[in-house]
């Protein structure tokens, strides 16, 4: 297995500075890997729709941040990597209880990421949602 370019702290850190959407919804990573990232976002009266259930537009922040973590595991911190596409599919209504996002790469390229995000209620075995996303990586400035 590859070492991540980015740790744990670091993105934390690269969060906190300049992602305040991870504080609001109080994410936290759990595992980074090279190509792999689990994120946890606690369920709270911030994400909750009338029904008892988190409302999707939470859901779909948690899983382009897990993205962003996925992507900068493999590049390292280029804060100028960005969403470029994005779909959800939402599979089942998700119980008022702490989200997991499951992040994984499908294909690396020089100027473009593409991932998938599977989202889980805690404790349940089939996906609330599927999302998977682009990702631009902007140019290096590596020497010719």
């Amino acid at each position: 297995m590859t070492t991540p370019k980015l740790s744990i702290a670091e993105f934390e850190r690269l969060a906190r500075d300049k992602l305040p959407l991870v504080g609001y919804y109080g994410m936290r990573v759990e595992l980074i890997e090279a190509g792999r990232v689990v994120m946890r976002m606690p369920c709270g009266d911030n994400v909750l729709r009338p029904g008892g259930t988190v409302n999707g537009p939470a859901m779909v922040a948690l899983a382009d941040v897990a993205m962003y973590a996925l992507v900068l595991s493999l590049i390292g911190p280029v804060e100028a990597a960005m969403t470029t596409s994005l779909n959800a599919n939402f599979l089942r209504r998700p119980p008022a209880v702490d989200l997991i996002a499951e992040a994984t790469i499908l294909k690396l390229g020089k100027r473009l990421a593409v991932g998938e995000v599977t989202i889980f209620a805690a404790g349940e075995a089939e996906p609330a949602a599927h999302i998977t996303a682009t990702y631009s990586i902007p140019p290096r400035n590596d020497p010719v």
